[in-house]
């Protein structure tokens, strides 16, 4: 072995050292943030959609399933979007891109979801704000998100079933056509 192989060795595990290092830090930083934010952003969260909705029942519906309609659908098209492009030129960083702006688009949603089924005391806080400050958004808001889901699913009904169409024609397109009136042998 050489003086460069050593070397070389001692600085491989230097990097892998290092990068241990840092994945350790960057995994002690997002669990502290997931502490921090898990206290805070389902009573924040609450308080805006109160601030919206100002203890009005037809307005916590309707708020509801604006939030569930579009903050689902959009983010579920933008996925498609993602699976369409992939094999395009350019289309990883423009499907990563849309994954990406997807996420922030269902962040309500995730948001709204975290309170609805947060056991912690930050969680039952939001609850009780949208009972008293923005009444049947939580029901609306489900509805909005299934109605979107089932609107994404007929979206999908259709354009597989013109795809199907479309391979149909091209087959049919690729086939030689039969003469309609076959040609006369001379015999009755």
């Amino acid at each position: 072995m050489t003086t460069g192989e050593v070397q070389s060795s001692g600085h491989q595990s230097h990097v892998w050292r290092n990068r241990a290092i840092l994945v350790l830090a960057v995994i002690v930083v997002l669990v502290i943030a997931y502490f921090i934010l898990a206290s805070f952003i389902p009573r924040w969260w609450a308080q805006r959609i109160a601030n919206t909705v100002h203890g009005s029942f037809s307005s916590g519906i309707w708020w509801g399933l604006v939030y569930g309609l579009v903050f689902t659908l959009v983010p579920l098209l933008l996925l498609v979007f993602a699976v369409r492009v992939w094999k395009r030129k350019g289309g990883k960083f423009i499907a990563g891109a849309s994954v990406i702006i997807a996420l922030v688009a269902a962040t309500p949603n995730l948001m709204t979801l975290t309170i609805v089924l947060g056991g912690s005391n930050a969680a039952h806080a939001g609850e009780r704000v949208l009972d008293v400050e923005a009444p049947a958004f939580r029901g609306a808001n489900l509805v909005g998100a299934i109605t979107a889901a089932a609107l994404f699913v007929l979206l999908l009904a259709l354009m597989g079933k013109r795809g199907i169409d479309r391979r149909r024609a091209t087959k049919a397109a690729e086939k030689p056509k039969a003469p309609a009136n076959p040609p006369m042998t001379g015999e009755n």
